[in-house]
């Protein structure tokens, strides 16, 4: 009897048809863009790196950045290495963005309940949907980089967290520590997970539920802290401090400014107006960045339905539950608060950073999208006597233009405007000896190229075999001269006319 009620469960039936079609369409759209990629991002690189020390030194890349995607991509290509794998530069570019590909397409199954528990499994589905087709997002989910990894532990620990305080289950905040802890060794940003569980909890000490007792509520933050503890504390002791490098940074520069200022004081007060207002105007900055960012995510399109639909649920008399109440705005605040300082204390943004605030807001778009359709619907109505019956026809055809917009980016390759560099790597892989040491404006040109490099700015040093310049076709005599013999030269992006190009040189 439980095996058939198990299989004649509409909703369970529906939810995993649900997972595995969007499963299905990320993995496919995915594998096309790492077997049509030109260029790793820079940052690819650097995680590349990292990995290929682990078989040398991996202490002390514990000890360094946050070793858990470097980590994976070093297991990846070992277990592919047993299979016969390419052990060049392509094979470690392949095997990095397959360990991002993979958790990109986790992520989506904790990412789907997660969504049905705050919007329902129709909004939900439609939700990942956008998400799978946003191409922002998903070259990140095909390159070499950790934000996907990163967002598989962020949203299951999440998820976790949503179902404990819904359901009252203890053992679920500590399921949600222990997620949380795992991907701190990817980002230490997972570590909100405990921010939002201990506040939850505390919250929920001071007005009670039904579902969860005070003693329940005192187990549930003992084993949300010692879930966390467990793979965290000894990746801590391992490199020796507790706190990320960033945030101990800004505790430190905070410390010597608030220093400052106690020791001039009186000196100070004539200028403090105008600190306030190099503060306002930095963090009113750093919150249009962030828009800009989390609009370029959404592909501009898809923002108002967005604001239309978060204004929906989250207004005091909406079908939005406490949990949505608090945890949504707890996210958003902590998130953008991290934006802010990111941009005033370090001066950048990107598209990466804001990658949380899009895939969690994004369960908010078809709700505005359903409101502009039930507005279409009642101003066009295809039969006007039953014109109070709203159709899914418009809402079809909005998501229909969203998919236009969205698809001659989504399938543009990755890199597709450095194509030069790629050509200018190859020919230096054919061309130049194993030992050359080549000159770079960036790493990526030399790491194709299998070759050592050396990167510069404005001066290059001496030493190197070979010296890579970007120039445009005006002024290329000037950058050549004293560079060497001109042995190489091709467009950065071919697509386009009279632009940069990549020169390689000999020197002399």
């Amino acid at each position: 009897m439980k095996v058939e009620s198990v299989t004649k469960n509409p909703e369970r039936r529906s939810d995993i048809f649900n997972v595995l079609f969007l499963v299905l369409v990320a993995s496919s759209l995915g594998i096309y863009l790492v077997a049509t990629s030109v260029l790793i991002s820079k940052d690819g690189v650097t995680y590349i790196e990292l990995a290929r020390r682990f078989q040398t030194d991996p202490l002390g890349v514990v000890k360094g950045l946050s070793f858990g995607y470097p980590f994976g991509v070093f297991a990846i290509h070992k277990l592919a290495g047993v299979f016969g794998a390419d052990p060049s530069a392509l094979g470690w570019t392949c095997s990095a963005q397959s360990v991002t590909l993979l958790c990109r397409v986790l992520a989506l199954i904790p990412l789907y309940f997660m969504g049905k528990l705050l919007a329902g499994s129709k909004r939900s589905f439609w939700a990942i949907v956008i998400l799978i087709i946003l191409p922002y997002p998903a070259q990140f989910g095909s390159d070499a980089l950790r934000d996907w990894p990163h967002i598989l532990f962020l949203a299951t620990g999440l998820w976790f967290l949503f179902g404990g305080a819904r359901d009252g289950k203890w053992w679920m905040f500590g399921a949600s520590g222990l997620v949380a802890g795992f991907g701190h060794m990817i980002r230490p940003e997972c570590a909100q997970v405990l921010v939002y569980g201990v506040s939850w909890i505390l919250m929920r000490l001071l007005v009670p539920e039904h579902n969860m007792k005070r003693p329940a509520l005192v187990g549930a933050i003992a084993v949300l802290l010692l879930g966390f503890a467990i793979p965290a504390a000894p990746y801590m002791v391992a490199r020796g401090r507790i706190l990320p490098g960033k945030l101990k940074e800004y505790i430190s520069a905070s410390a010597l400014r608030e220093a400052k200022v106690n020791h001039n004081a009186a000196s100070e007060s004539g200028s403090n107006t105008l600190k306030a207002s190099a503060y306002a105007g930095k963090t009113a900055r750093a919150i249009g960045r962030l828009a800009g960012d989390i609009c370029d995510n959404l592909m501009y399109y898809f923002v108002p339905a967005l604001v239309v639909g978060a204004y929906a649920r989250i207004r005091r008399k909406s079908e939005a539950d406490n949990i949505e109440r608090f945890f949504v705005p707890a996210f958003v605040f902590l998130n953008v608060l991290m934006m802010i300082m990111l941009y005033r204390y370090w001066g950048y943004i990107s598209r990466r950073h804001c990658l949380p605030l899009v895939v969690l807001l994004v369960f908010y778009v078809p709700t505005g999208l359903e409101i502009f359709a039930q507005q279409l619907e009642q101003r066009f109505p295809k039969d006007r006597r039953q014109s109070n019956q709203p159709s899914q026809r418009w809402l079809f055809i909005l998501l229909a233009v969203g998919v236009g917009i969205c698809i001659p980016k989504l399938l543009s390759p990755l890199g597709l405007d450095k194509q030069g560099y790629r050509d200018a790597a190859e020919w230096l892989r054919l061309n130049s000896g194993p030992e050359d040491v080549v000159a770079v404006p960036d790493l990526r040109i030399s790491f194709y190229a299998e070759r050592k490099g050396i990167k510069y700015t404005t001066e290059i040093s001496e030493g190197t075999d070979y010296i890579v310049r970007i120039v445009r076709d005006q002024d290329e005599q000037a950058k050549s001269d004293g560079a060497g013999r001109e042995e190489y030269s091709a467009r950065v992006d071919a697509r386009k006319k009279n632009k940069k190009r990549v020169v390689v040189y000999r020197t002399m």
